[in-house]
């Protein structure tokens, strides 16, 4: 609870709640407005922004981490017991849950993927449902695991969160996975000459080597633009719309220390949020798994190409 007591004030509540466990290498030096001393550079677990500014590029979130591999193990392992339990006779409720959600996005993906690829059915399934569980994470109270994760660590300044998608790292690594995937199907189905066409003489093509020879560097930077920004805006859009959920889901927890009718006041406001958050958290893996569908099916389109070859 926010400024409580000899506790953290607001700001030092909302800046915890929203820092990463970070371990990484720290440069020799003295930090943590001087309490923190590092004798020589070495590898350990940061306990101040300074800290962690110092780490840099030489630092992992180790709770971003945890949270979405231990989650993706979770997805895994309750879709295998649901595919081993699965018979022609009337599922249980959980089953039943799985049979739709497969139901519907199998459904999605027809509709968005008019090519023949196994793979894509079950990347949209994985997409959509990782991510949800992720997202989910962000409905717990949000001090119950951080206080937990530093009563355990005897560290006062211990940081833990628990939602990875709140993490720009996790979603952008999604998005550029899906990026190389994306390239990847490109070069595959039109060809290591089919794509560079595709990237060199698109939108602007004459037809006349000596022409297109000066819009081909045109062409490049504007079609490079477009790629890259699309595992860009992927990961960032799923950042951010949990992080500032996350953030308000912190502004209203602050309410509780401010007196019992501000704080119940702040139990009805979680209340709502919890509930409308839900529509989000299931709207942004929605949103996730289509967009990868279509650029999917983008990457498997080779009816421009003609145009390209004379």
């Amino acid at each position: 609870m926010a400024a409580e007591g000899n506790g953290p004030t607001t700001v030092e509540y909302i800046q915890h709640h929203l820092t990463n466990w970070t371990y990484g290498k720290l440069p020799a030096g003295t930090y943590c407005d001087g309490t923190s001393v590092q004798e020589t550079t070495g590898w350990t677990t940061a306990h101040c922004q300074e800290e962690i500014e110092a780490m840099g590029m030489m630092s992992i979130h180790v709770d971003s981490m945890l949270w979405s591999i231990g989650l993706g193990v979770v997805f895994v392992l309750l879709f295998r017991w649901a595919a081993s339990k699965a018979t022609s006779g009337i599922p249980n409720r959980f089953l039943g849950t799985v049979e739709m959600i497969i139901e519907f996005i199998d459904k999605t993906v027809r509709d968005g993927f008019k090519h023949r690829n196994p793979m894509i059915a079950p990347m949209a399934l994985t997409i959509f449902v990782w991510i949800f569980f992720m997202n989910l994470m962000d409905l717990l109270p949000v001090d119950w695991i951080p206080e937990l994760a530093v009563l355990v660590s005897g560290d006062p300044h211990f940081y833990f969160k628990i939602v990875p998608t709140t993490d720009p790292n996790i979603t952008l690594a999604m998005g550029f996975t899906v990026f190389f995937l994306m390239i990847g199907f490109s070069i595959m189905k039109k060809g290591a000459l089919g794509f560079l066409k595709e990237i060199t003489l698109h939108p602007f093509h004459s037809g006349k080597w000596y022409v297109d020879i000066f819009l081909v560097p045109i062409n490049f930077f504007l079609e490079s633009i477009t790629l890259l920004a699309r595992p860009i805006s992927l990961g960032l859009r799923l950042f951010g719309n949990l992080y500032a959920g996350e953030l308000i889901f912190i502004l209203i927890a602050t309410m509780y220390s401010a007196g019992l009718i501000i704080g119940i006041l702040g139990g009805v406001l979680q209340w709502g949020w919890a509930v409308f958050h839900i529509l989000v958290i299931t709207l942004q893996a929605f949103v996730f798994m289509v967009l990868t569908i279509v650029y999917m099916a983008m990457a498997h389109e080779v009816e421009e190409e003609d145009q390209f070859t004379h």
